[in-house]
């Protein structure tokens, strides 16, 4: 008889989703250990805008700091956010979400109202108020994209769940007396995880997109190097028009957002693709 092979060996076999996990891995390095070992770009240097050498891999910016050092510390940076962003959605996402589709009443019908409120409400411009009011600050700024980025997690999870309640298995385990919480964090949650991966993993990559466009527009964090700080100093100064052009002080940030991204949604998919053998 056929040997069946386990999702781990269809993990390891997904192309697009090592290349994820390989990217994931490395920027998570980089983002706990490079801090360590670089110091934090800060003050003033002599070597204004100098292209990528030996002594600076990625070039100068107009006050002489060291590209390299400020894509490591924004490193950290982004991270922070996504994983603060991550946990506040799952928090609020999660459970809304398994109540929603496994119950029924006034209760259900209230955080689906709610949900689509959130929804159709356009995420960005609430952001920036929100940034506005409640401070620059980048735990601030996490919180807030946390806050906005919940009601997504609780659509796909409570969609999830209104499959996941009708098999037997759930059935069966409600005529044992099993509570309804167990059934919901235990069997349900467990069943559905791999569309709310994918889900998670969306969160964390448009946490970044978020945090680097507030930053952009001038309401991030001044104290913290990001990448979308290092994009909104070398947009002030002109940076992206100016002849001879700068090229690597704002084609280093933006590839970065732009390769963190794109390994987060590949692990996404390919954990999907895990998790689901319909999918394989």
């Amino acid at each position: 008889m056929k040997k069946r092979k386990s999702g781990f060996y269809y993990f390891l076999h997904n192309r697009n989703g090592m290349i994820g996990l390989c990217g994931v891995m490395l920027i998570v390095l980089i983002g706990l250990i490079g801090p360590i070992l670089i110091p934090k770009p800060e003050g003033y240097s002599t070597d204004i805008l100098q292209a990528p050498s030996a002594a600076h891999w990625l070039g100068t910016d107009g006050l002489g700091l060291d590209i390299f050092a400020q894509l490591v510390w924004g490193a950290r940076t982004s991270l922070y956010v996504s994983i603060l962003t991550l946990l506040v959605a799952a928090v609020i996402g999660l459970p809304l979400g398994l109540i929603c589709g496994y119950t029924r009443g006034i209760l259900s019908d209230i955080i689906d109202a709610v949900v689509d409120i959130f929804l159709t409400i356009p995420m960005l411009p609430l952001t920036i108020i929100m940034a506005a009011i409640m401070g620059s600050n980048i735990t601030n700024v996490a919180l807030i994209l946390g806050i906005f980025s919940w009601p997504s997690l609780a659509r796909v999870t409570k969609n999830s769940t209104l499959k996941i309640k009708e098999m037997q298995y759930i059935e069966a385990a409600g005529c044992l007396g099993i509570g309804k919480a167990r059934i919901l964090f235990k069997h349900v949650l467990i069943n559905a995880s791999g569309p709310v991966f994918v889900n998670l993993t969306l969160v964390m990559a448009s946490a970044v997109l978020s945090e680097a466009s507030l930053s952009f527009l001038g309401l991030g964090d001044p104290t913290t190097w990001s990448w979308g700080t290092i994009l909104k100093r070398a947009w002030s100064a002109n940076a992206v028009i100016t002849n001879p052009n700068p090229w690597w002080w704002w084609l280093m940030p933006s590839l970065c957002i732009v390769v963190y991204v794109v390994c987060f949604n590949l692990l996404g998919t390919a954990l999907n693709d895990t998790l689901n053998p319909k999918g394989r």
